[in-house]
């Protein structure tokens, strides 16, 4: 059974201490949820069955009510308002269309330093590039480690553009947010369940990939752990699934964008690279995955795909990255989606 405790209007702050008190003394964690119409505490840990006629009896409940999905914090039940997250000067969540792009793998700080250069120009709003890169085979490229997370700071110094980069180990959590101002987890670690809580400790914002096998409940039950470790900055990322198509590297599933805005308040972006695995499918599913309510998209680029040394396949090239992000402007603009202005 899980439950949210409904607080009066006029509960003062002494009668709301008193219901945060009865669940401690019972063994029970609370998450509040503070609103402009009523302040909602969601109950956490195992709940008993006198609990909900326990509380009621308390001065400042208006009301018990059972939460029916088992992700209590991702879901809109306890938090119906949106979850909007400041990167640095740039809001994710907030109504616009924020662009996170870069090189798959950081493979020199004269390449990066150009990528990021083009970022910035055109309007991008995030620079992505891997430093800690899980590859399907130990004999590829798997990144400059701890001098690519320093290339990536050189970038951002320039530019001023945050960093999104991935994190693949708990013992590299540390240094990786001393570096980054997102943390990635990647679909192969999307249910590693030490490391999603060891970045719900971080303090910085996170995004999740979902898993390319995971369901959306799953999907957002990995949400959950995050959340609750405390770390409210999660922000969803839909990067395809497998299924039994041959022609793509993934399948992207667009449909997952609105209906896990629907289940839950925490911002969602796309990836359309990793989603497709082709450059020329990278536009148009970036521009239906904003028409179907992304808050952001995740790209990759390269200045000479050919020659990458992960994901070549599916990176732009810098002049397809410019059109997709004219693009992206007009379109968004029709559709009351604009991109994020910094």
């Amino acid at each position: 059974m899980r439950m949210m405790v409904v607080m009066k209007k006029s509960h003062t702050k002494e009668e709301l201490q008193e219901v945060l008190d009865h669940l401690k003394d019972n063994g029970l964690g609370a998450h509040m949820s503070v609103g402009v119409e009523r302040t909602v505490i969601g109950v956490l840990g195992s709940i008993y069955p006198e609990l909900a006629e326990e509380l009621e009896a308390f001065p400042g409940v208006e009301e018990t009510v059972p939460i029916t999905r088992p992700y209590k914090l991702a879901g809109r039940e306890l938090k119906p308002q949106d979850t909007v997250i400041k990167v640095g000067n740039v809001t994710i969540g907030g109504g616009s269309v924020v662009v996170m792009a870069g090189e798959c793998s950081v493979e020199s700080e004269e390449q990066m330093m150009a990528t990021a250069r083009l970022v910035k120009e055109v309007g991008g709003h995030i620079l992505r590039g891997g430093a800690f890169k899980p590859r399907t085979s130990p004999h590829a490229f798997r990144g400059l480690g701890e001098d690519g997370l320093r290339i990536l700071a050189a970038a951002k110094a320039e530019t001023g553009l945050p960093i999104v980069t991935e994190v693949m180990d708990t013992r590299d959590v540390d240094v990786v947010a001393s570096y980054a101002d997102i943390l990635q987890i990647g679909t192969r670690n999307a249910q590693n369940y030490y490391l999603l809580d060891e970045v719900g400790h971080c303090g910085k914002p996170v995004l999740l990939k979902r898993g390319m096998a995971s369901t959306v409940e799953d999907w957002l039950l990995c949400a959950e752990y995050i959340l609750a470790r405390g770390n409210g900055q999660v922000i969803l990322c839909e990067r395809g699934i497998r299924t039994f198509e041959t022609g793509t590297r993934f399948t992207l599933d667009v449909s997952a964008i609105p209906l896990a805005k629907r289940l839950s308040h925490l911002p969602v972006v796309a990836d359309p690279s990793h989603g497709t695995g082709r450059w020329y499918l990278v536009e148009p599913m970036s521009l239906a995955a904003v028409a179907a309510g992304a808050d952001g998209l995740m790209l990759e680029i390269h200045p000479n795909p050919d020659r990458a040394l992960s994901d070549g396949a599916q990176s732009l090239k810098f002049e397809n990255f410019r059109t997709l992000m004219q693009r992206l402007s007009v379109m968004g603009e029709a559709i009351g989606r604009p991109l994020e202005r910094v």
